[in-house]
C-alpha cells in the first residue's frame, strides 16, 4: 500500500505540533507502508515565506516532495480578515477568502495530488484548516483520510468546514474532545474515525543531576516545554506563578524550554534555557516536580504525553476541554480555570509528594495503554485495513 502524507511544514528543524506529529506517524508507518510526503518549502509558521529547496529530498529514509508557496502569508491583513469573520456575519467567499489568506497557498501541491491520484492509495491530510487540506480533500474524498488537529477554537464553526468534514473516507482524531466536537458540528457520526493520538519518543537514560549542574538550577522546580507565547497560555502561568511566589514561602522555581514569542519576566525563579537538545529536555523533565500545561488550545498535548511516560504529574489548564479530559481519564493531573485553582492545586502538588507519585504512576499506565508505538501504528493500520475492506 503506498500512502501520501499531506502536511503544511516537514522537517527535522520543525520540533512541535502537527508537523512533528506528522513526521513521527510517516516515520513508524514506513514499516508497513511504500510512504511519501507532500508538503510545502515553507519553514516559518507565520508567514509561510519558502525556505527549503522545492522538489524532492530524502528525510530520515523518506521521499519528501516540495511545492512552492506562491504567496506569504502578511499577519496583519490575515488577522483583519480572520476577525471579521469571526465577529461578524459573512458569506461563504468570505471564508474562501479567510482560507487562502491562511494558506499556506501551495496550488501546485493541489494540482499534483490531482495529477498523481493514482499513484497513491490513500492521502492522509493532516490539519483540518489550511488550504492544502481543504482543497485537497475537496479534490479526492474518496482517496482522503484526515487527522484533524483541531482545537476548540471559533474557525471550526466555519460553514466551509461543516462541509468538509462529511468528505473524507475516514478520520484519525487525536482525542474524544476533539471527535464529539466535530461529530456535533458536522454529524458524520456514519464516517470511520478512531481516537488515535500520536505516540512519543522517549530516551532511555536521563541525566537530572548533570542537567542542573549545567544550567545552574538549585532545589526543587516545577517545568514548562514548548512555544513561549500567548495563545500557549504562558502570559498567564507567568501571572499566576508571580503572585503564587508572592503569596507563599517557596523556593520552588519555574524552568522553560523553548523558543520564546514573549517577553519573559525578569523573576529570578523563572529561568528561561531556549530551546535544548531532547537529551537535555527529557533529563530537565525527569528532575521536575511536575509539568506545567497553560495552554487554553490543544488538540493533543505531546508533551503532556511525555511527562506521563517518564511518571510525572501534570498541572493543566482547565478551559481547555482536551487537556481537562486527559487528566480526568488518566487521574494523572490537576487542572485549574481560575487563579484560586492553580494556587490550590499547586500547593496541593508540591506539599503532597504521595501524591505526585500516585499521579505519575498513573500517567505511566495510562500512556502505556494508549500511546505506545504499538498501539498508535495498530490503530492506523486497522483503520486502513477497515477503508481496504470496504473497496
Amino acid at each position: 500500500m503506498k500512502l501520501a502524507f499531506v502536511v503544511q511544514r516537514y522537517g527535522l528543524e520543525i520540533n512541535g505540533g502537527a508537523e512533528l506529529h506528522c513526521r513521527w506517524v510517516v516515520e513508524h508507518m514506513k514499516k508497513f507502508c511504500d510512504v511519501e510526503v507532500l508538503t510545502t518549502q515553507a519553514y516559518d509558521y507565520i508567514t509561510w515565506k519558502n525556505h527549503f529547496p522545492e522538489g524532492e529530498e530524502m528525510v530520515n529514509g523518506i521521499c519528501v516532495r516540495r511545492f512552492p508557496v506562491i504567496r506569504s502569508r502578511d499577519p496583519e491583513r490575515f488577522g483583519r480578515i480572520q476577525n471579521h469573520i469571526v465577529d461578524n456575519e459573512h458569506t461563504f467567499d468570505d471564508e474562501l477568502k479567510w482560507l487562502e489568506e491562511e494558506g499556506p497557498l501551495v496550488p501546485a501541491l493541489i494540482e499534483y495530488i490531482k495529477d498523481h491520484e493514482n499513484d497513491y492509495d490513500y492521502f492522509l491530510f493532516f490539519s483540518y484548516r489550511y488550504y492544502h487540506s481543504y482543497w485537497g480533500i475537496n479534490a479526492l474524498p474518496h482517496k482522503s483520510i484526515l487527522v484533524p488537529t483541531a482545537e476548540h477554537d471559533s474557525i471550526i464553526h466555519l460553514s466551509l468546514f461543516k462541509d468538509l468534514f462529511r468528505k473524507p473516507r475516514a478520520f484519525i482524531y487525536n482525542s474524544v474532545e476533539e471527535k464529539n466536537r466535530i461529530n456535533a458540528i458536522s454529524q458524520n457520526q456514519d464516517i470511520l474515525g478512531d481516537v488515535v493520538g500520536v505516540g512519543t519518543e522517549i530516551h532511555e537514560k536521563f541525566f537530572p543531576d548533570e542537567f542542573r549542574q549545567k544550567y545552574g538550577i538549585n532545589g526543587d522546580y516545577v517545568i514548562y516545554v514548548g512555544r513561549i507565547d500567548e495563545n500557549k497560555g504562558c502570559a498567564q502561568l507567568f501571572q499566576y506563578f508571580q503572585k503564587f511566589k508572592q503569596d507563599h514561602a517557596t523556593d520552588v522555581k519555574l524552568v522553560l524550554i523553548g523558543s520564546s514569542k514573549l517577553n519573559i519576566p525578569a523573576h529570578p525563579d523563572i529561568i528561561h534555557l531556549g530551546f535544548l537538545s531532547e537529551e537535555d529536555k527529557f533529563s530537565g523533565l525527569d528532575g521536575a516536580l511536575m509539568l506545567m500545561m497553560p495552554s487554553f488550545y490543544e488538540s493533543l498535548s505531546m508533551v503532556t504525553l511525555e511527562a506521563w511516560a517518564m511518571g510525572k504529574p501534570v498541572l493543566a489548564n482547565g478551559q481547555c476541554e482536551v487537556l481537562k479530559g486527559q487528566c480526568k481519564r488518566s487521574n494523572a493531573g490537576l487542572y485549574y480555570r481560575s487563579y484560586f485553582e492553580f494556587e490550590e492545586a499547586l500547593r496541593l502538588l508540591l506539599h503532597t509528594p504521595k501524591l505526585r507519585d500516585a499521579m505519575g504512576k498513573n500517567g505511566k499506565e495510562f500512556f502505556q495503554q494508549h500511546y505506545t508505538w504499538d498501539v498508535i501504528e495498530n490503530k492506523y493500520l486497522s483503520i486502513l485495513d477497515q477503508l481496504e475492506k470496504e473497496k
